[in-house]
């Protein structure tokens, strides 16, 4: 389906404005880095200092891929949840998947003093937390699909995924109460997410996890257009419901699953993003949001992870904090500006 003037127009500033800003977040940081410097590095030619080589390729472009990834990941789950519950408050955590990692992570985190000490000093290893966080969101995603096969009522999927997510959240508590500070300690700094500790096999395997989930979220773009017009509309035109809704839930498991254990869970993307990409596109096709949901997810998480490296110092601050602190306002500015939700 062709886009009108106006959206190429709009796309091509969105795409110019994403590649600035991935070029401004692996320049800024504790050491600032020429401009012209990071084209140079990223075109595999020699830079002016060593140094900057190892920051650009060891840490700073690990970093601005990672942030790619999870903000398109957790927006396009975000317009999946939001079209299928057709209700503007769900996330891509509205199906209890980040409570679930959550849970997992506590375990092993807050509950290692119960296991052998080899097996707990894997566990708390990266890939031991990544492991522990995927196995916790991989079995609520069980539960829910096998409770999505019975019910027939989608809100009643969404009812059972927030009572997934506030038994997973009990325990957690229960776990929490019972654990040393230090550990509590750990578990704090994981929930406030970060995306700045991933190897590139980590990114690579991430990247396989999100492209799935994308091309399984293309889809269902049709199936999505005519879902805004209710489930029986869908059926009256030939949508297969019950397999399109199995789809959603799975491409959304997927990205929202893997982004969490890889990052942490990380708030706001997936709730703002396509409420933006409405109000910036001013439309509700799928076709348009799809793409429009990619950018915009890439570059509001791109600004976020510039502003918590606090160019300039060597403090970072927790990528959660920035991504509710500095989106929240932005979204209520936008949809009072345009006096619509």
């Amino acid at each position: 389906m062709p886009f009108t003037k106006k959206q190429n127009f709009l796309f091509i500033i969105l795409l110019l404005v994403m590649v600035f800003l991935f070029l401004v977040n692996i320049s800024l940081g504790s050491v600032s880095i020429p401009l012209k410097e990071v084209v140079n590095g990223l075109l595999s030619q020699k830079m002016s200092k060593e140094s900057w080589e190892i920051i650009l390729w060891n840490f700073r472009f690990p970093k601005a891929i990672t942030a790619i990834l999870v903000g398109i990941g957790l927006s396009m789950s975000g317009l999946l949840m939001q079209t299928l519950f057709r209700n503007p408050l769900a996330g891509p955590y509205v199906l209890g998947l980040s409570s679930g990692a959550s849970l997992g992570v506590a375990f092993i985190i807050l509950g290692t003093g119960f296991l052998p000490t080899f097996i707990s000093s894997f566990f708390l290893s990266n890939y031991g937390l990544v492991l522990a966080s995927s196995l916790g969101s991989f079995l609520v995603l069980m539960a829910v699909l096998l409770v999505s096969q019975k019910l027939k009522d989608t809100m009643a999927i969404l009812i059972v995924g927030l009572m997934f997510g506030s038994f997973t959240s009990a325990i957690v508590s229960v776990l929490s109460y019972f654990t040393s500070a230090e550990k509590l300690q750990k578990f704090t700094f994981w929930s406030m997410g970060s995306i700045s500790n991933l190897s590139w096999n980590e990114i690579s395997l991430l990247s396989v996890f999100v492209i799935i989930g994308i091309g399984i979220s293309f889809m269902v773009i049709k199936p999505l257009n005519a879902l805004l017009l209710g489930e029986k509309y869908a059926q009256s035109i030939g949508i297969n419901y019950k397999k399109t809704r199995f789809l959603i839930i799975i491409a959304t498991s997927i990205l929202a699953g893997s982004i969490t254990a890889f990052a942490g869970p990380i708030a706001f993307i997936g709730l703002a993003v396509p409420h933006m990409a409405k109000l910036l596109f001013q439309t509700s096709n799928h076709f348009v949001l799809f793409w429009s949901t990619l950018l915009l997810g890439a570059i509001v998480m791109l600004c976020c992870d510039t502003i918590a490296q606090v160019p300039g110092n060597d403090i970072t601050l927790p990528i959660n904090a920035i991504t509710s602190v500095i989106g929240a306002p932005v979204v209520i500015w936008l949809l009072v500006r345009k006096k619509r939700f």
